[in-house]
């Protein structure tokens, strides 16, 4: 992760956008330790926001590519739960795309939305909502860490 740090915003970029994906390690440990490094806040929010957003669409269109047959085979997932799951995706729809901030279940959100077809545009909207509300959030903790405590 220090190593990313080094290459600057383009490091920032590309752990945000890896850290959504499959990848298990924090984007926003990278983000403060941006900020740290004396980051700007708006271009470092924005380039974190970005790299991770795209992160989770690329996860979303994985789960697009995905097939029932593959889920119930490798995953030994019976079809009435497979079902169950996609009518709860189906009634609340993209807004669950708002949770995909969410640290480690936030990738799952991604690539089941895409699995189940839900609508593209608004799951790409909520997606950068919860994912922009989550670095703006760390970012104003950092800055007023000393003020909170």
């Amino acid at each position: 992760m220090e190593s990313l740090l080094e290459y600057g915003y383009l490091g920032l970029f590309l752990g945000s956008f890896l850290a959504a994906t499959v990848f298990p390690f924090s984007s926003d440990v990278l983000l403060v330790g941006m900020l740290v490094a004396g980051g700007e806040p708006v271009a470092t929010v924005a380039i974190a926001t970005l790299g991770n957003w795209i992160g989770g669409l690329t996860s979303y269109w994985i789960g697009w590519l995905g097939k029932t047959e593959w889920i119930e085979r490798w995953f030994r997932v019976k079809p009435e739960t497979i079902a169950k799951h996609k009518e709860r995706v189906q009634r609340w729809g993209a807004g669950l795309a708002l949770l995909t901030w969410v640290p480690f279940v936030g990738d799952v959100f991604a690539i089941v939305l895409g699995f189940y077809k839900a609508k593209f545009i608004p799951s790409a909207i909520w997606m950068l909502v919860g994912k922009g509300g989550r670095f703006i959030v760390w970012a104003i903790l950092y800055f007023y860490a000393d003020k909170l405590l």
